[in-house]
């Protein structure tokens, strides 16, 4: 792990907060990139027909899952039984990706509602954007006072106010036990904050959730970077990969936050996973590529990788499949 010149690691910032490590891509967009990105490429962009078998036919039973089994609730989420234990990742349920009912909206449902979901062992965390922290899907789950959260460095205020009273912070490569789990927060190449004025004052990562006989993990959101490789060597190999496809263009300001699926592929071999679910894409529209455009290309880049097109999942949203 790279270290500063005192006590602290590289991706704790002097004077507070946080940024990506050495090999990760540089953040080069400028405000004109990002004010042609709202004002004409978003305004521009329309969504295509919502293709059909997007979502699965019947909803999923999250508390009838069996061991190594997970459901792909729509986005980041997801659900898995793991170790014994059922274990919820980054719970964005609601319409909107923002504050107040503002923000993205969905155009596909999640498999489950807020209100609606079972009792978990553990929720994971990965940063703090809005379409990974959905208050109003967290105040709408019931068994907050019953359930462990784990995540970065930071977060835990938030999911406080929430209602939630076990969390617990990680920092990059801490671990955390939880019965026969181990929840390991690694880095991820992306950046942080809810408003204007908290960028990169929480940290971000990507997590490692391991049992005795299965490992998975969980990339929330990130860039392509050579991170991924030490994390292979250090906490791998993985039974299976949860990593985003889709929100990559444009590349000038996405390249430092979202993979492509092509470098989704990429962080999948760099990690040692055996198999790999695209996530991140299918439920909203957050960058103006076609939103469907991202397993194909996944798919196209496994085969091209020799990663294995079979190795290459794309699940319908509200499927169920064993790992």
């Amino acid at each position: 792990m790279t270290q500063t010149s005192g006590s602290k690691p590289y991706h704790h910032k002097r004077g507070g907060g946080f940024r990506n490590l050495p090999g990760s891509p540089p953040r080069r967009a400028r405000l004109r990139d990002f004010l042609k990105f709202l004002l004409w490429d978003m305004r521009r962009a329309k969504l295509p027909p919502v293709p059909t078998g997007l979502a699965a036919a019947t909803k999923p039973d999250i508390a009838a899952l069996l061991d190594n089994q997970i459901a792909w609730l729509g986005h980041a989420c997801f659900a898995m039984r793991i170790g014994g234990k059922l274990v919820l990742t980054d719970p964005y349920l609601s319409p909107h990706a923002g504050p107040f009912g503002f923000g993205p909206k969905r155009f596909l449902p999640p498999a489950v509602e807020a209100a609606d979901l079972p009792r978990f062992d553990l929720i994971v965390i990965s940063h703090n954007h809005y379409d990974h922290i959905d208050t109003a899907a967290l105040k709408a789950y019931r068994w907050r006072a019953d359930t462990l959260v784990v995540c970065p460095l930071g977060v835990g205020a938030l999911l406080r106010r929430q209602g939630f009273s076990q969390v617990t912070e990680l920092d990059w490569w801490h671990d955390y036990g939880l019965g026969d789990l181990t929840i390991t927060a690694l880095p991820a190449v992306h950046f942080s904050g809810r408003g204007p004025f908290d960028r990169d004052k929480t940290l971000w990562s990507s997590m490692a959730i391991a049992a005795a006989d299965r490992k998975v993990w969980f990339g929330g959101d990130t860039g392509y970077g050579e991170v991924f490789s030490e994390i292979g060597r250090r906490a791998g190999p993985f039974d299976l990969a949860l990593v985003g496809i889709g929100a990559y263009e444009p590349r000038i300001i996405m390249e430092a936050s979202h993979a492509t699926p092509e470098e989704a592929v990429m962080i999948a071999r760099d990690i040692g996973a055996k198999a790999a679910v695209g996530m991140h894409w299918g439920s909203i529209m957050l960058t103006p590529e076609d939103p469907f455009e991202a397993p194909e290309r996944f798919r196209k880049a496994a085969l091209e990788q020799q990663y294995g097109e079979a190795n290459a999942w794309i699940m319908q949203v509200g499927e169920v499949r064993g790992f």
